[in-house]
């Protein structure tokens, strides 16, 4: 027979307790949540700062913004040329690395989910195996590619990029795809609209595809993401992109240079919120349903 101690130990908390629990509780979220925003943010707003202020003289001036939305920067002594070309290839790249990555992946990730996942596995194995070699290492191997494909097979235009692009990309797409493989019943579907009469184009393009359209719109931002901020491979293949622009357009001005670097980075912001609320849309229409 349990004590009177024990009873009273092993009892319901008085409610000052639970409140004090739960002050001391909000006090933690508090602090890590501030601790957190400090670390996102402060870096940004001094760079927003920095554009502002000019760093000799110390006086306050929207010009650099000024001269990214007007397109002339020669009084502020830049050329604005450069940036937007570098602009404009690395809107490219997005584009041709997204529609390359896409048709290199989904149709893979959806045939070898259907016949064999000792094979998936495999596949999963190979296409993140770029997170683990170094963007350095990688320009390395595909330097000599590169210089052989300039000379011999097509040039030096920026857009040539997409093909180590797409090996960028590729883990943040595997993933993406394979959460969406994941959530559906992807062999079930397909026996029922073969049993239908449905050929496999009609299978791939009218039954699977709906049900993986937000992940695939997931991997393209993703992937959009990571080539709008891609710096290395770029520079070292001696090729023009957005960063390598800021790069050098940041000799010449640097607040411009941060100014534009802003502009991407709330860029990259939008695509993703505009995923999330894409998802909860989704879900709030399939909750409906």
């Amino acid at each position: 027979m349990k004590s009177p101690e024990t009873l009273e130990s092993t009892g319901p908390k008085p409610p000052q307790l639970r409140a004090a629990r739960i002050r001391k509780q909000s006090v933690i979220k508090f602090v890590i949540l501030f601790i957190t925003l400090a670390f996102l943010f402060v870096p940004l707003i001094s760079m927003l700062v920095f554009t502002l202020r000019h760093p000799l003289s110390g006086r306050w001036s929207a010009a650099p913004w000024i001269a990214i939305f007007t397109g002339n920067g020669e009084s502020l002594g830049a050329d604005l040329t450069v940036l937007w070309q570098g602009l404009g290839a690395s809107l490219g790249l997005c584009l041709v690395t997204v529609v390359l990555m896409l048709l290199l992946m989904v149709p893979t990730m959806v045939i070898v989910h259907i016949r064999s996942k000792a094979l998936e596995r495999a596949i999963e194995w190979v296409a993140t195996l770029p997170l683990t070699i170094p963007a350095i290492v990688l320009v390395v191997g595909l330097g000599p590619i590169y210089r052989w494909l300039s000379s011999q097979v097509f040039d030096t235009n920026p857009i040539w990029l997409c093909f180590a692009y797409v090996v960028l990309v590729m883990p943040f797409a595997f993933r993406a795809i394979a959460v969406g493989l994941n959530s559906i019943d992807v062999k079930t579907l397909v026996e029922a609209s073969r049993s239908l009469g449905a050929s496999w184009p009609k299978v791939f393009f009218r039954v699977i595809i709906p049900n993986l359209w937000q992940s695939i719109l997931s991997a393209s931002f993703i992937s959009i993401a990571v080539v709008l901020g891609e710096y290395t491979v770029a520079s070292l293949l001696g090729r023009m992109n957005l960063q390598v622009a800021l790069y050098q357009l940041g000799q010449s001005n640097s607040q411009i240079s941060t100014a534009m670097s802003l502009l991407a980075l709330l860029f990259g912001v939008v695509l993703l919120v505009a995923l999330d609320l894409i998802s909860e849309r989704v879900a709030k229409t399939k909750e409906g349903k």
